[in-house]
């Protein structure tokens, strides 16, 4: 695929990326979900039985150099878990729908899957948000229930604000983000406190950076796509 044709695929895709998974609309205090998804289901539908599959999974977000060696956590019925231990401050992890913005379509569609490898400062300060709002969707509360748990951990500082350089590799083709486009395609995401995506420039029809506001989880997410799956084999290509 030409230079040109990648970059259109990238802004369109993008349009799909920022309104269905990531639910920039209206984010205050969400009505709970409506549509096919509109409260959680059956447990068992969003744990993954083979747990060296999950393991995998989570790994296959990172570059090989660096997901070899991070901790990976893996989904159980009380919350993550770490299933193996790391070495160089990388957390990889597979993150449900629950973990998107409170007003997400699908909130509670079981078939996602983001896998994710979260720098040190990610694990650090992004980490500890995924494993709250996962407490909290097993504990069997609602969207909105989850964003008044958000705002009152916010308030009492019971949740750490984010460290500078907090990012994380998104480079798995075997992910499933949404039922309209799959794995999308493989990016990079920085975790910044909230800030106006154009202070990067991000959104603009020639801008190669996106950027979704997410004022319940105080914080924006600026996304930057990629060329390569972390297998190293070309995204164009997987593309068509």
């Amino acid at each position: 695929m030409k230079r040109n044709s990648l970059h259109s695929l990238r802004v369109v895709t993008a349009g799909f990326m920022l309104v269905l998974l990531l639910g920039v609309a209206g984010q205050t205090r969400a009505q709970e979900a409506k549509g096919p998804y509109p409260s959680m289901a059956p447990l068992e539908q969003y744990l993954m039985a083979d747990r060296a599959a999950e393991i995998a999974l989570a790994r296959s977000a990172g570059p090989p150099s660096i997901a070899q060696d991070a901790e990976v956590m893996v989904l159980g019925r009380r919350g993550y878990e770490v299933a193996v231990q790391g070495k160089n401050g990388f957390v990889c992890i597979v993150e449900r729908g629950w973990t998107a913005a409170i007003d997400f379509p699908e909130f509670w569609n079981p078939k996602l899957r983001g896998p994710l490898c979260l720098n040190p400062a990610a694990a650090r300060t992004y980490l500890p948000l995924t494993i709250k709002k996962t407490e909290w969707a097993l504990a069997g509360q609602s969207n909105t229930q989850i964003a008044d748990h958000l705002k009152a951990a916010f308030d009492k500082k019971e949740l750490p604000s984010l460290e500078p350089g907090a990012m994380c590799y998104m480079l798995s083709k075997q992910g499933y983000l949404n039922d309209s486009v799959g794995h999308w395609h493989p990016h990079l995401m920085f975790f910044i406190p909230q800030a106006d995506a154009h202070s990067w420039g991000a959104n603009l029809p020639d801008s190669p950076i996106l950027a979704s506001e997410m004022p319940a989880d105080r914080l924006t997410i600026f996304m930057v796509t990629v060329d390569k799956w972390s297998d190293g084999t070309d995204a164009a290509a997987h593309d068509h």
